[in-house]
């Protein structure tokens, strides 16, 4: 049996303003540290270790591991950042809030672009301040591995090889692995370790700051999934509601 905890980082400054981040280097916001904090608290307290841990590029997720390997008295442990790790790159909509984008484009198609598996937003330019391509931190890689937009397929498939190449061995020779990282490249990455549909996926949301434990069997295939961090009764019932407008909004 393998074990994997992923995790989203807290609440960033963006998140806080509703605004469309992705690719953007955005720090957390006072929210967001506190979050990680008690993230690292409540593994600490269930006993969960890690050996290895694996973050984005991005601060918000960086800091986040961070501030959680600190309060849990592991900072020593090994920690490697990964572009594959990064948020789904949202195009022209890095930046606008989601009143500013509603306005541009109408709701049901920003939450078309949120939720369908295979819809991407406008793309940039590659002459924009916003393409990856045109930030030091990304001159190592080839420009065909850059994005202008991405959907949430798009996300899945530069993720998957990391996953693929870089994660399961790891967890085949025993270690046990956190990832840090946001709310579309984990929603990709649990779509494919629990088989979840490409229609059934818009329904999933991921709350910043709560760690989600995996027991995996040598095929990968989940045994257990647990979120750590409970949802109040006023929470889930909030969710049911949003399910049901976004249902309503995108037909």
């Amino acid at each position: 049996m393998s074990t994997l905890t992923i995790l989203r980082h807290g609440k960033s400054l963006w998140n806080t303003e509703k605004r469309f981040t992705g690719w953007t280097n955005v720090d957390l916001s006072t929210a967001g540290i506190s979050e990680a904090k008690h993230a690292g608290q409540l593994l600490k307290t269930r006993g969960v270790s890690f050996d290895l841990c694996f973050t984005s590029y991005l601060n918000r997720a960086i800091d986040t591991l961070n501030i959680v390997l600190e309060a849990m008295q592991l900072s020593h442990l090994p920690t490697h950042k990964d572009w594959r790790l990064n948020e789904r790159h949202y195009g022209a909509l890095q930046g606008l809030t989601w009143f500013e984008a509603r306005k541009k484009y109408g709701t049901k198609q920003i939450v078309t672009w949120q939720r369908d598996f295979d819809a991407p937003p406008p793309p940039l330019e590659v002459t924009d301040a916003r393409f990856p391509g045109n930030d030091p931190l990304y001159a190592h890689l080839p420009s065909t591995d850059l994005p202008q937009s991405e959907s949430l397929r798009d996300t899945l498939a530069r993720l998957l090889p990391f996953w693929q190449d870089v994660v399961i061995p790891e967890l085949r020779n025993g270690k046990r692995i956190l990832i840090v990282a946001h709310h579309n490249s984990l929603r990709g990455l649990i779509k494919h370790i629990d088989h979840i549909s490409d229609t059934d996926i818009a329904n999933l949301r991921i709350r910043t700051g709560d760690p989600i434990l995996y027991e995996l069997t040598e095929e990968m295939s989940p045994i257990r999934r647990e979120h750590l961090r409970p949802r109040s009764s006023f929470a889930r019932f909030s969710e049911k509601l949003l399910g049901r407008w976004l249902q309503h909004a995108t037909h």
